[in-house]
């Protein structure tokens, strides 16, 4: 007989029920006190040291002293966020720096640079991160999606993938794959017009990248497309739903397999608009889509030939 029939639980003023936390061994609840975390059920201790994740500085009014700490760390860095820099104007306490000493400072500068960078490993990382944090921002995507594409590039040049091929190819092939891993897809063609190097460069290290490294990307979802069709021709919340509930039929009749997502997602929007009276032209959904007009036309009556 367990324990807990035995003796009666009581309420403790220290014990403090999280409801979103579960235990990883029976998925039962955690109940956390200032010392540990423990199981209800099966007494495991998930934690048992307190962490304190805020600063370690206070600030006061007309306080001049400065923080000892700088940004957190970072995946996205070669470094981890965890480098050093030299300042230019002024020293630690906020004077100035005579003309003698900037030049002197200058100097230094210039020589712990040049440290930072002591492999060719870290100088063809530093290009890749640089690579991926623009391309990240000219699309609009989270850092989450950036992070792990940096994390990616790393496992990759970790497993000698950059021998013989381009950075920029692998790290635009890593931006794909954290995409579509993440569901905020985008195709080729987009990441090729924020990218250095062509459409076909990018396919072929996104290639190397699912070969060598067994990424788990799940097949293209024509659905997950359908928010960025549907806000290049401003179509409305119910044709994009309709939209939606089309593929959704189109994809459990294998409709939309082996085929372009993009194109599916047009030809949904462009039947959808249809039903709700807000008439699309195939035209401006195909240049959305980054697909022919005919494109759009074959997937239009594909799905309106599954409601048949």
């Amino acid at each position: 007989m367990a324990s807990r029939n035995i003796y009666e639980q009581t309420f403790d003023e220290d014990v403090q029920q999280n409801e979103h936390n579960t235990c990883p061994e029976c998925s039962s609840r955690v109940t956390s006190n200032t010392h540990e975390t423990v199981c209800d059920d099966c007494g495991l201790v998930v934690e048992d040291q307190e962490m304190d994740r805020g600063p370690e500085w206070r600030e006061f009014h007309n306080d001049e002293g400065g923080r000892r700490v700088g940004a957190p760390n970072t995946v996205a860095r070669h470094d981890r966020g965890i480098g050093t820099d030299i300042g230019r104007k002024q020293d630690s306490s906020g004077r100035e720096l005579k003309g003698r000493k900037r030049r002197q400072l200058h100097r230094l500068r210039r020589e712990h640079t040049r440290a930072k960078v002591s492999s060719k490993a870290d100088r063809n990382r530093i290009t890749g991160f640089t690579e991926i944090r623009r391309m990240t921002a000219a699309l609009g995507l989270p850092t989450s999606v950036r992070d792990q594409a940096c994390q990616l590039f790393r496992t990759a040049q970790d497993s000698d993938l950059l021998r013989g091929r381009s950075i920029e190819a692998i790290a635009s092939g890593c931006l794909y794959a954290v995409c579509r891993l993440n569901e905020h897809p985008r195709s080729f063609e987009a990441i090729a017009r924020v990218s250095k190097i062509d459409e076909e460069r990018i396919r072929t290290g996104y290639t190397a990248l699912n070969r060598e490294l067994d990424l788990p990307v799940p097949p293209a979802d024509p659905s997950q497309y359908v928010p960025q069709v549907a806000s290049a021709v401003d179509a409305s919340q119910e044709t994009r739903r309709r939209a939606q509930t089309l593929l959704d039929t189109a994809d459990n009749d294998q409709i939309a397999n082996g085929r372009n997502p993009l194109g599916s997602a047009a030809g949904a929007l462009y039947l959808a608009g249809q039903e709700t009276g807000e008439y699309l032209k195939q035209n401006a959904l195909a240049d959305a889509a980054d697909v022919s007009a005919v494109t759009v036309r074959e997937r239009y009556r594909d799905l309106e030939g599954a409601r048949r």
